[in-house]
């Protein structure tokens, strides 16, 4: 459901094109309010003035003995004169991707947004300008590892936290928010969530209610979402459907390619592929498994589609990659995963880990030791009926992601968090959430399952775009989240099912 820290680093992660934001930011000459400019790390933002600082917080509420933690913010002005008409707070995903690195980016994609809106970005602890609270545990080493050497790293991060690891939480990061707000003295925020932006937004509405304005949630998932993700690994086979019926002229057949998928998937699970991924200057010889095949198709293929309909795609090559590979090539499909691999980094995965292993729901119960953890886990798996996973097994497709499935199985329960509840109540107040068609990292059944939510709220699946719709370049969806954000009412939206499909590399008859 998330979008990986730095997978989507690299792909920019739609930040740059967004058109978000709002609610009020009076100009900074009250007292408390930083000055114009600040530290040397204070982006610049070309006809906008940029205020950024640094505030204290506590690791842990009520647990002074472990110290306090170093949150940044950067507030982009709004370039017209006069005060604000209001201020939105963005998060890009992750959990724990950098928001005030991207502060020109996200202001290039306003367009007239920011010449009345101040934009507030926070860096989440541990990440970007905020306080490193390290774990030890590496992107690339956690992304390339097995799946028991994930589990590992997940164990070995909570001891080298130990206490600390409690305060790596959803709903830390949204208190960390709300004490930025407070220090500017801003009465109400407009929150826009991407991607793991969309669990953590609410989680500040929730917290926070009387501080909201309105909410825009773009590749959402709600809190109870499905802990063995078969929305996503249905969602696979749709996207294969969609493209393949859509493509001009006719590059693939729907049907063809998940027999495709399901055939791969199965010899993967009897002989798993052994693919070199060059990154961060190291080669990393990674078995490649069904569950990596499952992270390939669902959360890597979904993230930029729509960018550059056009252009060669992940996504757009996966059903020729597929024949290739029953045909008895290897090749394609390897190319593919080094291609996405070679994004790999040696940023430090504390902020990711400890959010998901803390918050997110689980098929197993928190409290229970680890051997009535496996049994619950695998009891799930095996209630769940014929097709329930699409083309993969449930088992092979559970050790896809990242974020999920028994990655986070030896969390300890010790100096640990308990998962946030399901149930929050969200205050009374206008929503927009938007989905691409395409997306099967948070795929159409999340984001209608996120509205209903909310008691106002309208729900939008745009044509041919996956992770992010903001990325579609013809600046409509961009348009309807900000004239939603100005009115309350996205207007129009027919533009949204006018979206140009994507290439689709043609498979050979």
């Amino acid at each position: 459901m998330t979008t990986y820290l730095s997978r989507a680093r690299q792909a920019g992660l739609a930040v740059g094109t967004l058109a978000l934001l709002l609610t009020a930011l009076p100009a900074a000459d009250a007292a408390g309010v930083p000055r114009a400019g600040g530290p040397s790390w204070c982006p610049a933002v070309a006809g906008h003035r940029v205020d950024c600082d640094t505030i204290r917080r506590p690791v842990v509420t009520g647990r002074p003995e472990l110290g306090t933690v170093g949150v940044s913010y950067a507030v982009v002005r709004h370039s017209a004169p006069g005060p604000a008409k209001g201020t939105v707070a963005v998060n890009p995903g992750g959990p724990g991707e950098v928001a005030i690195g991207k502060a020109e980016e996200f202001a290039g994609g306003l367009a007239g947004l920011l010449d009345d809106h101040d934009l507030l970005l926070v860096d989440p602890r541990g990440t970007g300008r905020s306080e490193r609270m390290p774990c030890g545990v590496t992107d690339a080493e956690y992304r390339f590892g097995t799946r028991e050497q994930q589990r590992d790293a997940v164990a070995r991060c909570a001891r080298t936290l130990g206490p600390r690891a409690q305060g790596l939480t959803t709903a830390a990061t949204a208190d960390d928010i709300d004490a930025v707000r407070a220090r500017l003295a801003v009465p109400q925020l407009t929150l826009y969530g991407l991607s793991y932006g969309t669990y953590l937004m609410p989680v500040y509405a929730n917290r926070h209610p009387e501080r909201v304005r309105s909410i825009v949630l773009s590749g959402a998932y709600p809190h109870d979402f499905d802990p063995l993700a078969r929305p996503s690994a249905q969602a696979v086979s749709l996207a294969l459907h969609r493209i393949c019926e859509r493509s001009v002229p006719k590059a693939c057949d729907g049907e063809k390619a998940v027999r495709d998928l399901a055939t791969t998937a199965a010899r993967l699970r009897a002989r798993p592929l052994t693919v070199a991924i060059h990154a961060d200057g190291r080669t990393y010889r990674e078995r490649f498994t069904e569950g990596k095949l499952a992270n390939l198709l669902y959360e890597a293929a979904s993230r930029g589609v729509g960018m550059a309909p056009d252009q060669p795609s992940l996504l757009g090559s996966v059903p020729w990659a597929l024949d290739r590979f029953v045909k008895g090539d290897t090749a394609p499909l390897r190319r593919l995963a080094q291609e996405e691999g070679a994004s790999g980094s040696t940023e430090d995965q504390a902020p990711y880990i400890g959010v998901v292993c803390n918050d997110y729901r689980k098929a197993w119960a928190a409290d229970a030791p680890l051997p009535v953890r496996w049994a619950q886990y695998r009891k799930a798996l095996a209630g769940v009926g014929q097709g329930g996973f699409g083309a993969f097994s449930g088992r092979g497709f559970n050790e896809g992601p990242t974020d999920g499935g028994d990655v986070c199985i030896s969390w300890p329960r010790e100096n640990t968090a308990r998962p946030l509840p399901t149930d929050l109540e969200m205050p009374d107040v206008p929503v927009m959430v938007i989905s691409g068609d395409l997306d099967a990292n948070t795929p159409d059944a999340n984001g209608r399952a996120a509205a209903r939510k909310f008691r106002d709220s309208a729900f939008f699946s745009v044509r041919n775009v996956g992770h992010v719709p903001e990325l579609e370049q013809s600046g409509c969806v961009t348009q309807a989240t900000t004239r939603f954000i100005r009115t309350g009412d996205p207007g129009d939206t027919s533009c949204f099912q006018r979206v140009a499909p994507i290439a689709v590399t043609p498979v050979g008859r």
